[in-house]
């Protein structure tokens, strides 16, 4: 995993402010979080064996971040610890349905680079996740470091999408797998995504763009898929939402070890979906991120990969 590590502070409210607005809500909640941290844990937990690449800044929070990945199993030696910036930081504001507003301070994940990407790649794996939470030069070099240097499959989760022209930019470039989410999707495409139909041509359109395979998340429409040797649409599984926060990180990182396990390309994206559901049936976003027996339980579906 190469990608970001952020302590999140997370608060509910009873709705999202508008512009202007100020909203009383919950006492706030510090949890492990950032986009590539959240991946590893939740790869983790579905049985993977993780190494994390990344920043944390040297203050408590960044101890606190990396104490959390030990408890988790995952290898966290690849994480730089940096003195010239503070650990990033998330503010999350969640609602009665589980949706939220994320605003997000990057700190240390800025300080991502050529010795992160070298330790991402230091160890033989069997995927690579890279996240978009660190600089766009430090994705277009660990992109262009697993061509070259033929690695087996990796994701490119484009989240959050930098600016026009970079994403579609990175896109033209070949990724293997490209993961994105209907807003993600738009700013690869330049134009507006919304809903799962418009998600299939979405993923069908990445492919023309530059990637091999494409996933386009709906939320709680499903997800959609295209590559070389599959089209399909996943509708998404009901359950009882309580915090979606993380539910996308469960999917690329449940995703990635269905990939591993060498489970097919359709199959990977229904039992990733299933995952990312799971998910939103829990608060917070490392600490609902689910286990085996929890997929189970929550929408029926056997996680394929033992």
């Amino acid at each position: 995993m190469l990608g970001s590590l952020n302590m999140d502070i997370s608060v509910t409210v009873p709705r999202l402010p508008e512009p202007g607005a100020t909203v009383l809500g919950s006492a706030a909640r510090f949890t492990p979080g950032g986009k590539g941290a959240n991946q590893a844990v939740a790869a983790a937990r579905l049985g993977a064996g993780v190494r994390m690449a990344g920043c944390v800044g040297d203050d408590d929070f960044g101890r606190r971040l990396l104490a959390a990945l030990r408890e988790e199993g995952v290898d966290h030696d690849g994480v730089r610890v940096t003195a010239g910036a503070p650990t990033g930081l998330a503010m999350i504001s969640v609602d009665p349905a589980g949706e939220n507003i994320i605003t997000v301070a990057p700190g240390a994940n800025h300080e991502v680079g050529a010795a992160e990407i070298a330790a991402a790649a230091s160890t033989p794996g069997d995927v690579l996740v890279i996240c978009a939470e660190i600089p766009v030069p430090a994705i277009k070099a660990a992109l262009t470091k697993a061509v070259l240097t033929k690695a087996g499959r990796y994701i490119l989760n484009l989240a959050p999408a930098p600016p026009e022209p970079d994403a579609a930019a990175i896109v033209a470039a070949g990724v293997d797998w490209l993961v994105v989410n209907e807003t993600e999707a738009g700013a690869v495409l330049g134009r507006p995504v919304r809903g799962l139909a418009e998600a299939g041509e979405a993923a069908a359109a990445l492919l023309t763009a530059g990637a091999r395979h494409a996933v386009v998340t709906a939320g709680a429409h499903g997800a959609a898929l295209a590559g070389p040797d599959a089209t399909d649409t996943v509708s998404a599984f009901r359950v009882d939402a309580v915090d979606t926060v993380g539910a996308g990180d469960t999917f690329v990182g449940a995703l990635a070890v269905a990939l591993a396990a060498g489970i097919p390309a359709a199959e990977a994206v229904r039992a990733a979906s299933a995952a990312a559901a799971t998910a939103a049936t829990r608060p917070g976003a490392q600490a609902g991120m689910p286990r085996p027996a929890d997929i189970l339980a929550a929408t029926g579906v056997g996680w394929p990969a033992g």
